[in-house]
Formats: C-alpha cells, sequence, structure tokens
C-alpha cells in the first residue's frame, strides 16, 4: 500500500527568521487600510492630554489604541472585553497593536476619557470620504432608528407608580423602624444598654434605598414638568396679542408631571420609544439620526436625540450637513415623521429642495395621476408638498430615499450587530453612535478604494497627497 505524502508539518518547530507582519494579512486587508488611515488623522487633540515626561510605566501610543477601536467598532466587537481577547487570539488586531496586548481596562478607560476627540474623528473621515468623490451632495436622505439603551425597560418607572409606591414604601419603613426600635428595647432588657442597636436589618436597607431612588426620580420628573409649564404658559402668553381666537381658552399648563410620564432608574438619560423593527412594541432607547449621501450611502451628519419625534431634528440635522461638508445639498428626502410647515421653509431658505408627505402613505393607497401645469395660486405649504411629491419628478425623487438612508441602518444594525449601546447617558451615547457612524463610513472608503485597485496604501496617500495639494490638509 503507497503511502500519502505530505507537507512538512511541525508545530513544534521554532522560527530560523523574525516573521513580518505584513504577510500575515491580504494586501488590502481593512487593518492595513485602517492602519494607514489613522497615521494621516489629526490625533493632537488626544496626544495633548498626555503632558510631558513622567515617571511610571510608559502608557501605551494613542495610534495603537485609537487603532484598535475603530477597528474593533468597524467588524462590530464594541466591548473592551472582547477587544483585549481579540488582542491575543486574532491575526488582524493582533497586526494593528504591533503584537502589544493591553488589557480591557486601559481600552475601557481610553475610551471613555477620549471619547469627545474620538467622536471627533468622524468629520476628518468625512473629509477623506468627499476627497475620493464619495459625497456629492445631490441628494441626502434623512432617517431615525430606535437603538436599545444599555439598560431594562422593566427598571423604569411610571410618575403614577412613584407616588403610589412612595407611599407603600414609607408605610413599610416606618413599620420596620418600630419593629427594629422594638427589638432594641427586648435585646437591652435581655443583654443590657451597652449593646449597639443602630445597625439596620437588611430587609430595611433595602427599602430604604429603593425609596431614595424613587424620591430621586420623582423630583426630576417634577422639576421637568414645572420647566415645561413654564416654557408653555410664556408661549401662550406671548400668542396673546395674536388677535381673539374661537372656540374654548385652553387650559395653563400642569406643572405636575402626567401619571404616565416614565423615567428609568439605570439609564435616567433614556426614553420608551416605539421600536423600529416590530410595529406596536417599544423599547428603551434613543433616537439616532443620520443625514445619508446618496452618492455611496457615506453618512454626512448623526446624531442622538432622546425624543421619539423626528420633527425637531430636521433642521439641526441640516445645519450638522452644511458644517461638516461646507456646502448645502440640492434635495434631502424625509419620511412624514420630519414634516412642519416650519421644517419646510426653513429648509427652503437654506437653499435646499426639502421633500416629506405631510400624510403617511399606505400601501392600498392608488398612485394618484400627476398633476399638470402651473400649481394653483394661494395654496398651503402642505399642499404645495402634496403637490410636488405627486409629479412624475417628485415622486421619483423620494422614491430613492429608502434606497439611500434604509440600507445603512441595516448594514448597522444588521450587518454589523449594532442594536444596542453599551454606554450611558446621552452624552456618551452620542460620542458612541459618531464611533459608529465613522466606521461605517471606513468601511465604504476602504470598499471604494479597493475596487479601483491601488496599491497598499497607496488609496490614503493619494488623499493626503490631494489635501496638501488643495491646502487642506490635516493639521
Amino acid at each position: 500500500m503507497t503511502t500519502r505524502t505530505f507537507r512538512p508539518y511541525d508545530p513544534e518547530e521554532l522560527w530560523l527568521l523574525p516573521p513580518s507582519p505584513r504577510d500575515w494579512l491580504p494586501e488590502d486587508h481593512l487593518a492595513y487600510f485602517l492602519a494607514d488611515l489613522v497615521e494621516e488623522l489629526n490625533l493632537q487633540p488626544i496626544l495633548a492630554t498626555y503632558g510631558g515626561v513622567t515617571r511610571g510605566i510608559a502608557p501605551y501610543h494613542p495610534q495603537l489604541l485609537v487603532k484598535v477601536l475603530l477597528y474593533a467598532y468597524a467588524v462590530g466587537i464594541p466591548a473592551s472585553r472582547q477587544m483585549a481577547r481579540k488582542l491575543e487570539e486574532d491575526v488582524a488586531f493582533r497586526v494593528l497593536a504591533a503584537n502589544q496586548r493591553p488589557d480591557f481596562r486601559t481600552l475601557s478607560d481610553f475610551r471613555k476619557q477620549h471619547l469627545p476627540a474620538l467622536a471627533e474623528l468622524f468629520v476628518q473621515v468625512l473629509k477623506l470620504c468627499q476627497r475620493a468623490g464619495l459625497v456629492k451632495l445631490g441628494h441626502i436622505a434623512l432617517d431615525g432608528t430606535k437603538l436599545k439603551a444599555n439598560a431594562s425597560k422593566h427598571k423604569a418607572m411610571s410618575y403614577g407608580r412613584m407616588v403610589t409606591e412612595e407611599a407603600r414604601l414609607t408605610a413599610e419603613v416606618t413599620r420596620l423602624l418600630a419593629q427594629a426600635e422594638a427589638a432594641d428595647a427586648q435585646d437591652d432588657a435581655a443583654y443590657g444598654p451597652d449593646r449597639r442597636g443602630d445597625e439596620l436589618p437588611v430587609e430595611l436597607a433595602r427599602r430604604e434605598h429603593r425609596l431614595q431612588t424613587i424620591r430621586a426620580a420623582k423630583a426630576v420628573l417634577e422639576q421637568e414638568a414645572q420647566a415645561e409649564a413654564a416654557l408653555t404658559q410664556a408661549a401662550r402668553e406671548a400668542h396673546k396679542t395674536d388677535g381673539p381666537r374661537r372656540g374654548r381658552p385652553p387650559q395653563p399648563p400642569s406643572p405636575v408631571p402626567h401619571p404616565k410620564a416614565q423615567r428609568n432608574f439605570t439609564d435616567p438619560e433614556s426614553r420608551i420609544m416605539p421600536a423600529s423593527e416590530a410595529k406596536g412594541s417599544v423599547v428603551q432607547g434613543y433616537n439616532c439620526q443620520a443625514a445619508v449621501d446618496a452618492q455611496a450611502q457615506i453618512i454626512v451628519a448623526a446624531d442622538v436625540t432622546d425624543e421619539a419625534n423626528d420633527k425637531q431634528q430636521a433642521q439641526p440635522m441640516l445645519t450638522q450637513v452644511v458644517a461638516t461638508t461646507g456646502a448645502v445639498p440640492r434635495v434631502i428626502s424625509m419620511d412624514t415623521g420630519y414634516f412642519s410647515e416650519a421644517n419646510v421653509t426653513a429648509l427652503t431658505a437654506l437653499g435646499c429642495t426639502p421633500l416629506s408627505p405631510p400624510d403617511r402613505q399606505l400601501h392600498s393607497q392608488g398612485i394618484p395621476a400627476a398633476p399638470r401645469g402651473r400649481p394653483p395660486v394661494g395654496l398651503s405649504v402642505a399642499d404645495r408638498m402634496r403637490r410636488t411629491l405627486q409629479t412624475t419628478r417628485g415622486r421619483r425623487r423620494y422614491a430613492r430615499r429608502k434606497a439611500i438612508v434604509e440600507p445603512v441602518f441595516g448594514q448597522i444594525k444588521q450587518g454589523r450587530r449594532y442594536r444596542q449601546f453599551l454606554l450611558r447617558g446621552l452624552r456618551q451615547v452620542r460620542g458612541e453612535w459618531a464611533l459608529i457612524c465613522t466606521t461605517h463610513n471606513v468601511l465604504k472608503l476602504w470598499t471604494a478604494l479597493r475596487r479601483r485597485r491601488p496599491r497598499p496604501g497607496e488609496g490614503v496617500r493619494a488623499l493626503r497627497g490631494e489635501q496638501k495639494a488643495t491646502g487642506h490638509g490635516r493639521r
């Protein structure tokens, strides 16, 4: 019987020459592209925090930590413990870290300390995407998606239940205190007056802590209700001079929170919102906004709000687009949730053509015939928008909205598995969403340059050369 010959295989064999990390991955791998990209970014806001030479162990280089963080977010691994494990097991992570292994606490603390500076990398990466011709601003689409907070909706409590629970817990604490005093008196009679009797029973300590938490949350809801009532009353006073109004006078705003107003004990800044995926369900989370350019699905503006309604986000998002790109898009398409006469008027005044239907579109509705001729004089803003969207051109433009922005949310939430934030609080969540959107743009830039098949690192160098030629360097 003939014995088959195999290639030599000796796991215990020592390498005679040191290996090169550049040989461990394909030449066009994302890790190499991201390493070259980070070296062209301005990390001075991070470097400035380290100061001069001091005693102690030298810290890890910020470029190393930024590369690891951005690559981890790009491949859907935002947890610091998972990153630390990948630095031991994953070749791409080891290449980026030059075989160094910062622990999970170092990675977590670096992200926490420099989150605002890391969020600012969004603009720098966006500028590179513009240089690469991936942003045209001919048509952008704006939409929002609900992302789960790092908190359970079962840890939220309504104001009405807070009032009930406060009364119940107060009665229980009073009863338990009376029991503790009776027990202390019994122990003093049995063992003498020198025994300590100030220890709280475990049951009493737990209820007192919960009572304090409920009272603190209840006080915040009351302050918010009072502030909102004051603003509403001031607005009504300002409109009293507009002339007589028909019907019953409006009821004065109540400074007491609505019984259904809720506050979460784990992440108080998150809110109960309608879920984006399953209609009729709710999620404890945040409303993540993204404005996406039609050319290559590059995110040109990103933000997070604790308001479930999108109507107040249209103007701030377009303002951010202008600030980050330096230009006004020709067309911006939005769904019905963004429509208001004030939004349409403001966006038009900025030089942009907004497309946002005033009415929710139902699949059962037929397609109306396209209007002809000039629009009638005296149409309201809503009627003019309806007429624009019924034209052949308006219908064709607005139909592109879903193909521009909704795939981006699918790539983020389904492709990279970002369905829940790791950080808590609105400021922290905004920084994390900026990291998610930055790495989305990095992936789009990497894919576009791979299609052009440049040599390793040439794509980033070419963009850098264009910046120097036009006088827009990174410094």
